[in-house]
């Protein structure tokens, strides 16, 4: 059994991008099977336009931002929404507020690696 608080979970800055990733529970813990992370972007902050093998889980946890699907569409997120994206789904997360926009991400260990 692993138990941690948020708090004491390394903070990892992704340059260029004003976000910091958690990596809350993953490989180091045991877990061969999931991932479970936590992301902070900060006011402006946006993730890379993407695509991967992989499906992932989201939850949103605070602030206000946007998922932008494969379609250049723009779906706005709050506290409590959950987002499915599905693997090789082109897709990225934007802070669209002015304080921190987290959310947790759950991915397959392949995900993390």
């Amino acid at each position: 059994m692993i138990i941690k608080k948020l708090s004491d979970v390394e903070k990892i800055k992704i340059p260029g991008f004003q976000v910091e990733k958690q990596i809350v529970i993953g490989p180091d813990d045991g877990s061969n099977e999931i991932v479970l992370r936590h992301f902070i972007l900060q006011p402006r902050g946006y993730t890379p336009r993407h695509t991967h093998d992989f499906p992932h889980i989201v939850k949103i946890e605070s602030g206000k931002g946007i998922y932008i699907d494969k379609d250049n569409r723009k779906h706005k997120l709050t506290p409590g929404d959950f987002v499915y994206v599905n693997d090789n789904e082109l897709h990225n997360f934007e802070n669209t507020g002015e304080k921190p926009f987290e959310f947790f991400c759950i991915v397959p260990e392949r995900g993390e690696l």
